[in-house]
């Protein structure tokens, strides 16, 4: 049984994107310099889906359940060094489901302020270049819109 006192290792990854094919991107407060999409671990006892509605508003303010679009894509990969820490000592693995949030245009973003300091509108393409994670990469380039 998984020691609840630690971060659960599931993951959400909510892609915000509008039509014209431009990827919001947040920067994170530490480590500087390092960008990402809507992100964040499912609480205990907490769904995938309720996860990603959640994740999405308390880091952009946006409200979208009906327009969250699991992908239905899995990723697993292994947890960053400078993370661990915040998980159980046996755990060294995270799983990440990938949605999608399709805009008609560009929102104004509400930063929850102890997580993120700053956000773009980026071309897909160059959204892709600038994230750190590569699965967050991947989900970019595989969003259903012309990059």
């Amino acid at each position: 049984m998984l020691d609840q006192r630690h971060k659960r290792p599931e993951s959400v990854l909510v892609v915000i994107y509008t039509l014209a094919g431009e990827v919001l991107l947040l920067e994170r407060v530490q480590p500087a310099g390092y960008w990402q999409s809507v992100t964040g671990s499912l609480e205990w006892g907490e769904n995938a889906d309720d996860a990603a509605q959640r994740e999405l508003y308390e880091e952009t303010g946006l409200q979208a359940s009906d327009r969250l679009h699991a992908t239905g894509q899995v990723n697993h990969f292994q947890i960053v060094p400078a993370w661990k820490p915040r998980y159980a000592p046996d755990v060294n693995e995270n799983t990440e489901y990938v949605y999608q949030l399709a805009l008609a245009q560009r929102q104004d973003i509400a930063l929850h302020q102890q997580e993120h300091i700053n956000y773009r509108w980026l071309p897909a393409a160059v959204a892709a270049e600038q994230v750190a994670s590569t699965t967050n990469r991947d989900a970019i380039l595989h969003l259903p819109i012309r990059i």
